[in-house]
């Protein structure tokens, strides 16, 4: 029987039923998603924006038919939490001159129940899961002995701690969450969790995303987690000259804590820096965030995601050129960045602003 169903709320955000899985096109979907739901133009580009750091951010673990179904995701949710955030605000806005501390939650209380449920998503797992998991979280072994112990190999039972901690996120996930609404969600998430773009296929996962809520909202913390970023980001506002100094030191600081070179640490200070005078020359106003790479307890690269709010880039390829430039300058620009680092992706809407996420591998 051919597959005829309609997409669930996609078509009147795309005018077709059709969402573009270029970045591109993915923007220009979140604009219209995101116009539709609030006015202030202001409001508009920062979530569009941060949207699309979101989906850059989670791409790599996506089918690439998944990724503009999850940025219409993010960008629901999103407003979703703007609007919430201000209806909150309205209603304790009688509490901005209440002299005394808040109350503070119930730390013991909140600690205990996601305890429970990390208990409860373990007892979810299959024991060989669950015991090679607790081996080499919980006592500390290492792959290799882990891999002699049961008569594997020590790249097995990485793949093997690899997929339990993803299912372990899903299975505890839903132990907050709840039980999933039907038999798809499950393997769905698992597919997210594991970014196994191959079952993400099979299993439709883009589409599944927008008719199905509760999906929606779990697979956002699973995708939010910006595989092997540390949570101890560091971000940087751009808006003068001595925003770029700062953004540079930064970026050096970082690159040598995650163990690269003095040469390695001033390229990836170099780059930075470069599109941190880009934001400061062409936008109106932009942010930097700078993170050292993990697998596992390992530190392996540096990623950084600059957006800005400005007059965007017209021809993204062009300006990609080598030579290309727009203004009497000697400076990299985007052609050198791009050299520079190991991974480089820019998504720009003209008049809106640009986002520019780059990467830098250590050599080991």
């Amino acid at each position: 029987m051919g597959r005829s169903r309609r997409v669930l709320g996609a078509a009147d955000e795309t005018g077709d039923g059709m969402l573009p899985s270029d970045m591109d096109g993915v923007a220009a979907v979140v604009r219209r998603v995101v116009a539709a739901r609030m006015s202030d133009g202001d409001a508009v580009d920062d979530l569009v924006q941060e949207t699309l750091v979101r989906v850059l951010g989670a791409r790599s673990r996506l089918d690439e038919r998944a990724v503009g179904p999850y940025a219409v995701v993010i960008a629901r949710n999103l407003v979703a939490s703007f609007w919430r955030n201000a209806d909150t605000s309205r209603r304790h806005e009688h509490r901005l001159f209440d002299p005394r501390e808040p109350t503070a939650p119930d730390g013991p209380l909140v600690e205990n129940e996601e305890a429970a449920a990390v208990r409860a998503a373990l007892g979810r797992l299959a024991p060989a899961e669950r015991d090679v998991l607790v081996a080499r979280e919980v006592d500390g072994k290492d792959t290799a002995s882990l891999a002699e112990s049961i008569g594997s190999t020590p790249a097995a039972v990485a793949k093997r701690l690899s997929r339990s901690r993803a299912k372990l996120r899903v299975e505890y996930l839903l132990e907050l969450a709840g039980e999933p609404p039907s038999s798809r969600c499950r393997p769905v998430l698992l597919s997210l969790s594991v970014a196994d773009r191959r079952r993400q296929a099979e299993l439709d996962v883009g589409y599944h995303l927008l008719e199905c809520e509760f999906c929606a909202g779990v697979s956002q913390s699973l995708l939010d987690r910006r595989t092997g970023v540390a949570a101890n980001e560091v971000r940087v506002p751009i808006r003068v000259d001595a925003d770029v100094v700062a953004a540079r030191q930064q970026a050096r600081e970082l690159a040598r804590e995650a163990g690269f070179g003095p040469t390695d640490a001033t390229v990836v200070a170099t780059a930075t820096s470069e599109i941190a005078r880009n934001i400061v020359r062409f936008a109106d106003r932009g942010e930097m965030m700078m993170a050292i790479v993990h697998d596992g307890e390992a530190a392996v690269g540096v990623t950084v995601v600059a957006r800005d709010v400005g007059a965007g880039i017209d021809d993204v390829e062009q300006a990609l050129e080598v030579g290309y430039t727009t203004y009497d300058g000697r400076g990299l620009g985007l052609p050198g960045s791009r050299g520079l680092m190991d991974e480089f992706e820019i998504t720009s809407e003209a008049g809106r602003g640009t986002t520019v996420t780059m990467t830098k591998w250590r050599r080991c």
